[in-house]
């Protein structure tokens, strides 16, 4: 990481590019000072009086963030780790062991409920701390904020970090939560950068999904600027400058006027094939959080969507979907999609995303990102994984449908799966319900022992999806969120592109369909790449499509072949990120 540099009085600082684009405006930063908490003791005879005032906080609290989820899901499409991020909070607060131990020390120490929530929050952080694991440790912090606002409600005080930000701003912070972050008005918000966090942390995810420039991990972030100073973030190189010369301020207006007019330019490319310069079809589809998300999908031109996330079904609700309301959800997305394809991927509960309802299934892991999530737990739990199928099965005859199954590891449970699938098709026959065949059945290919036996699978798979996140983090053992390894989070590693190499030559000589659908196949820079790697199909955020397709068109296959083998003959990130900067599309800017 750069150190902060001065020149000719302009300031600059660095952290990591979280969200591409460019933002000028006036410096907002938001102080993280300290809550004051008060304790005092109160008598036996007040300790159930104190227990209903701290459930009338819980209560406020959840409701609170019940709005601040709807909120959210009225932002652009990426919005879902928001909300599911929210709706972690929300479980925290039932039957947790923040609420529980609350309880108990209202009722054994006799103090206030203030006083009590955060001796309960220091508790788990310190026995966080000594489990020395960096995933614990970022929920530790959530933890932290939960606690922080059921004390800021018992107080009586309101909050929001944004009340007095000025239009156009740039917000300087330690931290942003994603409660937080549903406070904002895009629009008014014009980008921001923060000390903690990385490339796919919380405040990544919510820069992408409010469509505004952001950094993160700028240790220095507050030194040498004050609010109301001019700011200029730049979101790809993650930098931030403060006090611009004219010469700077002048080249980065230029940049914003540029992108304007190139976003308007893409929109055009809305009903254009995604067809190479020399006639190469390319499938391009969307990947779908919510139901809501579908019209923004089709809008962008996508061809159907390569990864349906299905645990919106299961999120924020106390109890599990049945078949019938599960294929209801499908069918009207399927209907909706009018003869595009819908790949389905089964339900992918653990790690950061829990289910209240799951919650006993799912149990506690001291590494949930290794522990029992997405098929293992179906495979774990048989009701589960069956319900979904069979509503899938039903849904898939109202238009072409295929199943992807994520976090497979090995053959044998993708056979374990296609087990499942055959006895829901009889028990579905045996009630009389019509089904015209099995679609067809993939495995996401996130795990590197699943792309070093791409080969073998490929004889129980009739597709392979990609997805580039998780490969990334698990090839490279980096937590994405932990800021002090984000700057090593790169999907562009010699190590992860020779498993995605590996994985597209394992289903071209098995002949069958290879897509991603990882923030890789949104990446302009990776397009020319991926192409001459064999892939022909690619699922992103719908903003991200029309950029893709532009690259698309203006690449012929064998110039694509040509730059890929030029990628992979290096081993040098650095030298692999310059070739893909100064690519054969001298004008990407994504």
């Amino acid at each position: 990481m750069k150190n902060d540099e001065q020149k000719n009085g302009e300031h600059h600082a660095f952290g990591i590019g979280i969200s591409p684009g460019v933002a000028i405006g006036p410096a907002f930063i938001i102080e993280q000072s300290g809550l004051p908490v008060p304790e005092y003791d109160i008598p036996s005879v007040g300790i159930e009086k104190e227990l209903k005032r701290l459930h009338g906080a819980i209560t406020k609290v959840q409701k609170h963030l019940s709005q601040l989820r709807q909120k959210a899901e009225t932002l652009p499409a990426g919005a879902e780790d928001m909300t599911l991020l929210l709706d972690a909070y929300k479980g925290m607060l039932t039957g947790s062991r923040l609420v529980r131990g609350v309880e108990d020390i209202i009722t054994k120490q006799r103090i206030n409920a203030e006083a009590a929530i955060q001796k309960q929050i220091a508790a788990l952080k310190a026995s966080f701390a000594a489990m020395n694991d960096p995933y614990l440790a970022a929920r530790a912090e959530d933890v932290g904020e939960v606690g922080t606002r059921l004390i800021r409600s018992l107080l009586q005080q309101n909050y929001n970090p944004f009340a007095d930000a000025p239009e156009g701003c740039i917000i300087l912070a330690e931290e942003i939560t994603p409660a937080d972050a549903a406070l904002m008005t895009p629009g008014r918000v014009a980008g921001f950068a923060t000390v903690l966090g990385g490339a796919e942390g919380h405040a990544a995810i919510m820069a992408r999904a409010l469509g505004v420039p952001a950094i993160s991990g700028v240790g220095t972030l507050t030194h040498g600027i004050s609010t109301g100073d001019l700011v200029i973030i730049d979101g790809r190189k993650g930098e931030i400058i403060a006090r611009p010369d004219a010469t700077t301020l002048q080249h980065y207006r230029q940049e914003v006027a540029r992108k304007k007019q190139e976003d308007k330019r893409l929109k055009t490319l809305r009903d254009v094939a995604a067809i190479t310069a020399d006639g190469t079809p390319i499938m391009l589809q969307a990947n779908m959080e919510l139901p809501r998300d579908i019209d923004a999908a089709l809008e962008s031109g996508a061809r159907g969507i390569g990864l349906l996330r299905t645990e919106f079904m299961f999120m924020n609700r106390p109890d599990l979907p049945d078949e019938d309301e599960q294929y209801d959800v499908l069918r009207k997305l399927i209907t909706k999609l009018d003869g595009l394809p819908l790949t389905i991927r089964t339900l992918d509960i653990g790690g950061e995303k829990i289910a209240s309802a799951l919650g006993e299934a799912v149990g506690e892991s001291a590494n949930p990102a290794l522990g029992l999530r997405a098929i293992r737990l179906g495979l774990k739990n048989p009701k589960l994984l069956d319900t979904q199928l069979a509503a899938i099965l039903r849904a898939s005859m109202h238009g072409p449908v295929r199943i992807l199954v994520p976090m497979i590891s090995s053959v044998a449970q993708m056979k374990q799966v296609r087990s499942h699938l055959l006895n829901v098709e009889r028990r579905l026959h045996r009630r009389g319900i019509k089904v015209k065949g099995l679609p067809p059945v993939g495995a996401m290919i996130e795990i590197p022992s699943a792309a070093l036996i791409a080969d073998a699978l490929s004889k129980v798979c009739d597709f392979f999806s990609i997805g580039s996140n998780d490969l990334t983090q698990y090839t490279l053992a980096i937590d994405r969120g932990d800021e002090r390894v984000a700057d090593l989070y790169d999907p562009f590693h010699p190590a992860v592109l020779r498993l995605i190499q590996f994985t597209a030559a394992a289903g071209w000589r098995a002949n069958i369909p290879v897509s991603l659908c990882g923030e890789m196949a949104g990446d302009r820079r990776a397009t020319l790449l991926l192409m001459g790697l064999g892939l022909r199909e690619f699922s992103m955020s719908p903003p991200r499509l029309p950029g893709v397709k532009h690259e698309i068109t203006q690449a012929t296959l064998p110039q694509s072949v040509d730059f890929a083998e030029k990628v992979m003959g290096k081993t040098d990130e650095a030298e692999i990120h310059a070739l893909l900067t100064n690519g054969l599309n001298k004008d990407r800017t994504k």
